[in-house]
């Protein structure tokens, strides 16, 4: 008897939700595809330089998920890495069982026709690794911790810039 009556009620919230979520307004950010706003306003940002090892990971991470900029971009997108370890779970011989690297971004939007800061925010990512007795399985771990989290700061900026273009704030400002 409750199995009828579960079904519909999982039959009834399945219309309901798409009347609901389209009566709020609700839009996906990459609307239009290739065409869109927010795919348009990733191809007017061209990427600055970013400094060391994990500034070419995420540069590389930035650049695969935005294209390439067109040929006069509007934008340039600055960003300041933060890499950090940090080693905890101490052993009776004060060694590190376990470390802690974070990877954190400051990132500005600078429109190139005024120089201003038009989105100034910052993105963050941290992976845990297990420290083992052998100094190459350690620099492996953390390597592989850095291209994750490269990536996963990468996925975080483009869907902030892309938000932020759909929403209109690149729009207005522009000169």
């Amino acid at each position: 008897m409750r199995a009828p009556l579960l079904a519909a009620t999982v039959r009834a919230a399945l219309v309901v939700a798409p009347v609901t979520l389209a009566a709020c307004g609700l839009q996906p950010v990459y609307s239009g595809g290739s065409h869109g706003v927010a795919a348009a306003a990733l191809a007017d940002i061209a990427v600055g330089p970013i400094a060391d090892r994990a500034g070419y990971l995420v540069r590389g991470e930035l650049a695969t998920r935005m294209g390439e900029p067109s040929e006069h971009p509007r934008y340039r997108l600055e960003v300041e890495l933060d890499d950090n370890i940090l080693g905890f779970g101490i052993r009776g011989d004060n060694s590190v069982t376990r470390e802690r690297r974070t990877l954190r971004a400051r990132y500005k939007l600078v429109a190139l026709a005024t120089g201003a800061v038009v989105l100034d925010a910052t993105a963050t990512s941290d992976a845990g690794i297990d420290r083992v007795s052998s100094d190459y399985a350690v620099v492996a771990a953390e390597d592989t911790a850095l291209q994750r989290l490269s990536t996963d700061l990468a996925n975080q900026i483009v869907i902030r810039l892309a938000r932020f273009a759909h929403d209109g704030d690149m729009a207005e400002a522009r000169p």
